[in-house]
């Protein structure tokens, strides 16, 4: 059996539209993409609820899973913008173990 993805999309629209509309323009050139990614999910949730305690953060980032093409596009940002993996865990608000782990499985 296929595992339906949420439509993060619409669920994004809804929280924007019903909660903050102002800033529905500072997210508008990540929801006008066709297809969101994790990163994009990442971000928006970023730009919409940047305001959470310490807690919260912590529960998100424990609870977050990546597939292989999000854990591909932040390698390829590592690479290109030259981050050590420290650099790059700290962008993402990742471990260090898990990019380095990361690197090794796919070989970058």
């Amino acid at each position: 059996m296929e595992k339906l993805a949420p439509n993060y999309k619409k669920i994004f629209q809804d929280i924007i539209s019903n909660k903050y509309p102002e800033k529905s323009e500072r997210c508008r050139s990540i929801l006008q993409k066709k297809v969101l990614s994790v990163l994009d999910v990442i971000n928006l949730n970023q730009m919409i609820f940047a305001t959470e305690d310490q807690g919260t953060a912590e529960f998100s980032r424990k609870q977050r899973s990546y597939d292989e093409s999000s854990i591909l596009e932040i390698l390829a940002y590592q690479k290109r913008n030259g981050y050590n993996n420290t650099q790059v865990a700290s962008k993402f608000k990742l471990s260090r173990n898990s990019v380095a782990k990361w690197k090794k499985i796919f070989n970058q």
